[in-house]
């Protein structure tokens, strides 16, 4: 291990080959982003077209939706490909990918960590039923983002008669990791971080493929210095080490030690607001899905709202939450600091996070809907004819015993009056989100039902149901019509047996 000035990681950033693949760990507002050595990369590049044509591996989403994070590396010439499993932070990129001056492929985040994984164990790829009947499988696009994009990543395969995905596996040349403190030893411990992620994956995997690893960290200490248990990348695995004192643990600011687990938090989090009506009916009827002393996981967006009425209710110690970056319990935070929590009461890295929802460990989880279909499909990750990824919507939902997809019923422009037990439509929306077959599967409503998992649609509007001849409607708002305003405003027609009158409790009756 070399611990290196910022001048020196460029003159080691400038000898890295030309079209290396680069893996590197993070995510969304900033959590155990590397993000000095990113700036280090993109600087050097912009001087001296260092190094160009890259392979550019991340699981989850990076950036600010304008220049860190993954935006550091979208410039003309400096990736070649990019493998990602979020794609939304980074409108950069995404326009490059969009304007085919990239290859771009899109998998499941757990799909990407564990097969990162495998790369290091030297095991021929990755073998999963995490992807099937999605965007992912090949037979729907193997994950591919545009039309340069061609070699396939993903094959379809079979073993004992059952339908597989195997994520090829490739070389990974240099790995970009962090961390809280390095020893002189280069043992990194991220025990100040709000969770782990990927970082030993990533480091093990450039390691065993011959590539180096480049560690950024906030502080040197002496050797012996770091508890063995708290050590999440052995000094073996590093070659470089970067020490910047002013890293932030998150996009918000200085650390914070409850958003580690360390500590007790020094004042109360507050609980977030509803951002409007429509959004707190929607959780608060999904949240009715609730069965006390699951295991449950809430998503990004509309979805998260259900953890507000949780929060609001009292009775968070009824479940047992799990975030997919590792978390479980504490106090969730969402916006763009989704996938931290205050006080958690365990952390583990984000591969072992998604063996268990991949194994089935969730009872249940509540994830957002952009889309929807007749099928009982879902897309969350084709929008506006954008490719923003799945993150681990897929693994998650994959996994769960019982599926709540929380949407509105309509997008823009839609306005809704909610008051006296009734919903007013005043405007129906011009973009239906309804449709007869979403942009991208997301979720596959076949699958599910091949699982035998219990999947639940719920709009402020109405609540449907996936069953074995379809997607049936089973509730209506109350003040609302049936056949003008829900059944002739869908764009398929789903059963129609004996629907309920929703709740008027959740239209503030």
């Amino acid at each position: 291990m070399r611990v290196v000035s910022l001048s020196e990681l460029h003159a080691v950033i400038g000898e890295i080959s030309a079209g290396a693949t680069v893996a590197t760990t993070g995510s969304g507002g900033g959590l155990m982003e590397p993000d000095i050595v990113f700036t280090a990369f993109e600087d050097v590049f912009l001087k001296t077209g260092r190094p160009g044509n890259l392979t550019f591996v991340h699981a989850l989403g990076m950036g600010d939706r304008h220049t860190k994070g993954t935006n550091r590396f979208a410039h003309d010439g400096m990736v070649r490909r990019v493998v990602g499993g979020h794609w939304i932070w980074s409108p950069r990129m995404m326009q490059m990918a969009q304007e085919n001056k990239i290859e771009a492929y899109c998998f499941p985040s757990g799909a990407i960590t564990h097969l990162l994984r495998e790369i290091g164990a030297g095991r021929p790829g990755l073998f999963t039923h995490v992807g099937l009947g999605t965007f992912a499988d090949p037979r729907l696009g193997g994950g591919r983002c545009n039309t340069i994009t061609v070699q396939p990543l993903v094959e379809l395969m079979q073993i004992d008669g059952k339908d597989v995905l195997r994520y090829l596996p490739f070389p990974v040349h240099v790995g970009i990791i962090r961390g809280t403190i390095a020893d002189e030893d280069g043992n990194i411990s991220a025990v100040e971080e709000p969770a782990d992620i990927d970082a030993g994956i990533i480091a093990m995997a450039a390691t065993n493929s011959g590539g180096k690893v480049i560690a950024q960290v906030r502080e040197i200490r002496p050797r012996g210095s770091i508890r063995p248990r708290e050590v999440s990348v052995p000094g073996n695995m590093v070659d470089y080490v970067l020490v910047a004192p002013d890293q932030p643990q998150t996009y918000h600011g200085p650390y914070n030690q409850a958003l580690a687990g360390l500590a007790a938090a020094s004042e109360p989090f507050p609980t977030p607001e509803f951002a409007d009506e429509t959004r707190r009916v929607v959780a608060e009827r999904a949240a009715a899905e609730l069965v006390p002393g699951s295991t449950i996981n809430m998503g990004f967006g509309m979805s998260a709202d259900v953890a507000t009425v949780i929060a609001r209710s009292g009775q968070s110690a009824k479940y047992w939450f799990t975030i997919e970056q590792g978390i479980h319990n504490g106090i969730l935070l969402t916006g763009d600091l989704f996938g931290i929590a205050a006080m958690p009461a365990a952390i583990v890295t984000s591969a072992q996070q998604f063996d268990f929802y991949s194994g089935g460990g969730l009872d249940q989880a509540f994830l957002g809907m952009a889309e929807m279909d007749g099928e009982g499909n879902v897309n969350v990750s084709h929008i506006a004819g954008r490719m923003s990824g799945p993150g681990g919507f897929i693994d998650i939902s994959q996994g769960a015993k019982t599926m709540v997809f929380c949407g509105s019923f309509a997008a823009k422009g839609v306005r809704n009056e909610i008051g006296g037990g009734r919903l007013r439509i005043l405007a129906h929306g011009e973009v239906p989100k309804l449709v007869p077959a979403v942009a991208g599967i997301t979720f596959s409503g076949a699958q599910a039902k091949a699982r035998g998992q219990r999947v639940i649609y719920v709009t402020e509007r109405a609540v449907f149901q996936l069953t074995p001849e379809g997607v049936e409607l089973i509730e209506v708002a109350p003040g609302v019509d049936i056949r003008s305003d829900v059944l002739e405003r869908m764009q398929f027609q789903p059963i129609v047996k004996r629907p309920k009158t929703m709740a008027a409790k959740y239209f503030g009756a």
